[in-house]
């Protein structure tokens, strides 16, 4: 079993030049720049979220790799690449491994220059989780048991009060890291660029869950190629490492790990890889800098034994009387009166037997609508209104942690943030999923969204939309003129000439078609005109049933009734309107018609009204 850190080498010189040999064994096969100082050059990492490290300074594995690298069959070592045999230390289980290596893929896709290496996600991979705990994935990558990390309250790791309800790490109270790769939800959901979070869908479920190794290693690969870096180069290397836990003892092992992996791997059944057993270092969330040649813990051993109690120092490329001759370990000494060589304790390997039982998924026997009943917005808007559904069992309680996936179906423009007609999202300890707001789209009609249970066999509970036409602008009128000067006079008790007020409308010295024009018998208040009581009235506005022949009789009958005094009417297609026929009552006088439109358009008529 490999070493840990903690060891305290013997001072002297002789031990400084262990120390650096053995490094420079490691970091042989690193990329160029791997000879930088690791100090960053004096530049500040970007914190994530909260100035929280992405694992909340959790404890980690401090199990270090063997010195002697894999060795591809019929090659020698340093060879690289992939390998059938080789250490135990060299297996990576088979879906953990396929999940680093696309990962890799992605990330190359969309930010080449940052060189990413799917061996640095296996080694933060190995130090965080024990590659899952020695794979135990489902098919789709998902662990098979949550993996988290210590309550992150402020006791020696950073203080994260809860910021997920529970879902991914079952805390209600605080945060915990959780999953294969050790993110604390705040940092997955929320700690990425603009506020959106570092998790991923890296198995293209719909999902971007940290308990899963594809979602997991490419957040990962995601945060680690931030800001620009360049991995190939040693200080975006080392910052990108110090980010996800800012230990010096933490960069060390990553890199330990790194220097191993890039000399070969090969690849172990799910739940077949090899379980370390070494957790400590744990980080307060106080980075400190790195020293520069650093990559070895002190004291690293090589040879029978190394790293464990009763092991042998031994400078590489000696044989170990201090004479060159490789670093093949001599045969111990043999004879009378010289001790038995002391067998190094090492603690058991042996993974189990088959990999755990994938727990029972929580019963769900109904989806229940939880937020709108139905929908509606207009072309190019948001809808107002929200679809939630809540995950209930058969005893009618919530359900929390249940995928559920939320489809725009039908033939509609309405989409969720970035485009996308479905999403995936996680109930809460309440039971309850909220999909995102939903963009009405450029096309009016109908849709419904489904929200089904991912994987669970429960009918699907839908939600009916409406997406409605966009009104067309109201037409404007910012002018109003009479189409003649002819002065306006009529007898009291009879009416004046049909069509008498014809009035035209124009907006910016062209005609207003259609426009909305307010006609109004007012006061002549030149301050505060209000409507008449008196005086002249619109036409057919009258109480029904009075005789209209009767000459003087038909004002006092129209006086008797419900007499309208102001009318809205609508301009035609030419901008002109001729007012209904007005009448008068048995008042004589002069009287004001004023017409205005929304648009700030006054126009003011004089009425004579003569005994």
């Amino acid at each position: 079993m490999a070493a840990t850190f903690g060891r305290r080498l013997r001072k002297g010189a002789a031990s400084t030049a262990v120390a650096a040999l053995a490094l420079a064994a490691l970091t042989a096969s690193q990329a160029p720049g791997a000879a930088e100082s690791r100090t960053g050059n004096g530049a500040k990492d970007p914190a994530p979220a909260g100035d929280a490290p992405i694992d909340g300074g959790s404890p980690y594995y401090t199990d270090l790799p063997p010195l002697n690298s894999p060795v591809k069959p019929g090659g020698s070592p340093g060879t690289g690449g992939p390998v059938g045999t080789g250490p135990a230390e060299a297996g990576i289980p088979a879906t953990v491994l396929d999940a680093y290596k696309k990962a890799e893929a992605r990330v190359a896709q969309s930010q080449p220059g940052c060189r990413l290496p799917w061996q640095l996600l296996a080694a933060i991979g190995k130090v965080e989780s024990g590659h899952a705990r020695g794979g135990a994935v489902d098919a789709e990558g998902t662990t098979l048991q949550r993996i988290t990390g210590p309550q992150l309250n402020g006791k020696g790791f950073a203080m994260i009060a809860d910021t997920d309800g529970g879902t991914f790490d079952g805390d209600t109270t605080h945060d915990r890291a959780v999953g294969p790769m050790q993110f604390i939800p705040s940092t997955w959901s929320k700690g990425g660029p603009d506020g959106k979070g570092w998790g991923a869908d890296g198995n293209g479920d719909g999902l971007a869950d940290p308990n899963n190794i594809y979602d997991a290693a490419l957040g990962a690969g995601r945060y680690l190629c931030a800001n620009g870096r360049d991995l190939g180069t040693q200080a975006d290397l080392d910052k990108a490492v110090l980010g996800y836990n800012p230990s010096q003892k933490y960069l060390n092992t990553v890199l330990s790990w790194l220097a191993f992996y890039r000399k070969g791997t090969h690849e172990v059944p799910d739940g077949k890889g090899l379980l370390p057993v070494h957790r400590g270092g744990v980080s307060n969330g106080q980075g400190t800098k790195p020293t520069p040649g650093a990559g070895l813990t002190p004291g690293r051993t090589t040879g029978p034994g190394a790293g464990h109690s009763g092991g042998t120092t031994t400078k590489p490329g000696s044989n170990g009387s201090g004479k060159p001759g490789g670093s093949k370990p001599t045969t111990p000494p043999t004879g009378p009166g010289t001790p038995k060589p002391t067998e190094p304790t090492k603690p058991p390997t042996t993974p189990p037997t088959k990999p755990p039982t994938k727990p029972t998924p929580a019963p769900v026997a109904e989806l229940e609508q939880a937020g709108a009943k139905d929908l509606t917005a207009t072309v190019g808007e948001d809808f107002g209104q929200i679809v939630r559904v809540r995950a209930k069992d058969t005893a009618g309680k919530p359900v929390a942690g249940v995928p559920v996936e939320f489809r725009i179906v039908g033939e509609t423009g309405a989409r969720f943030p970035g485009k996308a007609d479905h999403v995936a999202v996680r109930t809460g300890a309440d039971g309850i999923a909220t999909a995102p707001r939903i963009n009405a789209g450029d096309k009016a009609g109908g849709f419904t969204v489904r929200a089904t249970a991912v994987g669970r066999k429960v009918p699907a509970s839908e939600v009916g939309a409406t997406v409605k036409a966009k009104p067309a602008p109201a037409p404007k009128a910012d002018a109003l003129a009479r189409t003649s000067d002819a002065k306006l006079t009529a007898k009291a008790g009879t009416a004046f000439a049909e069509g008498a007020v014809e009035i035209k409308a124009t907006y910016k010295g062209k005609v207003a078609a259609g426009a909305e024009v307010t006609a109004t018998m007012v006061t002549d208040d030149p301050k505060q005109p209000a409507e008449n009581d008196k005086g002249p009235y619109f036409a057919g506005t009258e109480d029904k049933g009075k005789d209209e022949n009767k000459g003087k009789d038909e004002g006092k009958g129209a006086d008797k009734g419900k007499q309208v005094r102001s009318l809205t009417l609508k301009t035609g297609a030419d901008g002109l309107l001729k007012l209904p026929e007005i009448r008068t009552d048995r008042h004589a006088g002069t009287f004001l018609l004023r017409l205005t439109t929304a648009d700030g358009a006054v126009l003011t008529v004089e009425l004579t009204v003569t005994p």
